[in-house]
């Protein structure tokens, strides 16, 4: 863990191999086979970076990375090839973290709210591992202990805590990564973490305005910047999920009548809650060569939240309104009966 100063890795080095030159040398192999071995090994060396080296020599920082769904990515991106940097405020969680890593990680104990947090988490990444080519912001939470909830219920304190958290932060963050991009004249990718409540509100469980205010924002914030900076190759999208299992859902995972609701609202895979793990393959996605096309996009990870009703256990049934032509219908009655009785007839 680092806590403000850095660490040298050793990285290891390729070295070509010389059989090819050896054999055809000895004049034992013909050129034909020679060729077939050199198309079967650029094949293999193209599945191998498919299945795990697609962030090969990638230098990444996760804010938020020491647990949930920053962590998860973070072991995904190590996976994949890359060397991370992972943020987090709690030192034993950053110790554990960087453990969990297994040696392709440094953990960085710091706030993200703290405008210097991710510049020097930047700078650790870039010192140890040869350079800085993404961003993934994860940090933020929910608000409702500080005073978030429906508009007139939220304190000025609720207001200005979530805000900070969510999107204070992440402007930080964002802005550290773009001036190291343009620094250093190579482009890069940021993702950040949005969620579908900046666009698609569950008003019964999940009101919390303040907190839907900052998700919102950052999707307009991260489309702003993705047009401004496409010209630098400096690549901006953000992930929204759904209710996903981690720390900040807790009160939501142990509620029955919530988890009932989201069988219905995110019906896929059995209807459940998501787990980290089911946004590391965007997450992947998004941080390597094969988005470097894709830029201002938002992608929704929510088991089919946005295009579901979702339930609400024990609602009582609401009346409905007579389809329109039989109100029409009704009233013509109504009308006619009133005639043929004034007439008599």
């Amino acid at each position: 863990m680092l806590t403000g100063c850095t660490r040298k890795w050793a990285l290891g080095i390729w070295r070509p191999d010389p059989t090819d030159k050896a054999l055809r040398a000895l004049g034992k192999v013909p050129e034909s086979i020679l060729s077939v071995r050199h198309f079967l090994g650029a094949s293999l060396k193209f599945n191998r970076m498919t299945a795990s080296g697609r962030l090969a020599n990638k230098s990444i920082v996760v804010i938020g990375g020491t647990s949930g769904l920053g962590l998860s990515a973070a072991k995904a991106f190590v996976a994949a090839g890359a060397r991370v940097v992972v943020v987090g405020r709690d030192e034993e969680k950053v110790k554990a973290a960087e453990a969990e890593l297994g040696g392709k990680g440094i953990g960085f104990a710091a706030d993200a709210t703290d405008p210097k947090a991710a510049t020097a988490a930047i700078n650790i990444a870039a010192g140890n591992f040869g350079g800085f080519h993404g961003l993934y912001h994860v940090a933020g939470g929910s608000g409702r202990r500080q005073g978030d909830g429906p508009l007139h219920e939220i304190t000025d304190q609720g207001w200005e805590y979530t805000l900070n958290e969510n999107l204070s932060s992440l402007f930080y963050s964002n802005r550290a990564a773009v001036q190291q991009f343009l620094k250093q004249q190579t482009g890069g990718a940021i993702l950040n973490m949005g969620s579908v409540l900046g666009y698609s509100p569950s008003p019964h469980y999940f009101g919390t305005h303040a907190y839907a205010a900052t998700k919102s924002a950052v999707i307009g914030f991260t489309k702003a910047a993705a047009a401004y900076y496409a010209a630098a190759n400096i690549r901006f999208n953000v992930l929204a999920p759904a209710l996903v299992a981690t720390p900040m859902s807790e009160r939501a995972q142990a509620n029955q009548d919530i988890l009932a609701f989201v069988s219905t609202k995110q019906p896929l895979d059995g209807g459940r809650i998501g787990a980290p793990e089911d946004l590391d393959g965007a997450a992947v996605f998004f941080l390597s060569d094969e988005s470097k096309f894709v830029t201002g996009q938002v992608l929704a990870v929510d088991g089919g939240w946005t295009v579901s009703e979702g339930q609400i256990p024990n609602a009582a049934p609401t009346s409905q309104p007579a389809p329109a032509g039989a109100n029409v219908l009704r009233t013509l009655s109504n009308l006619w009966n009133r005639l043929t009785k004034a007439t008599g007839k």
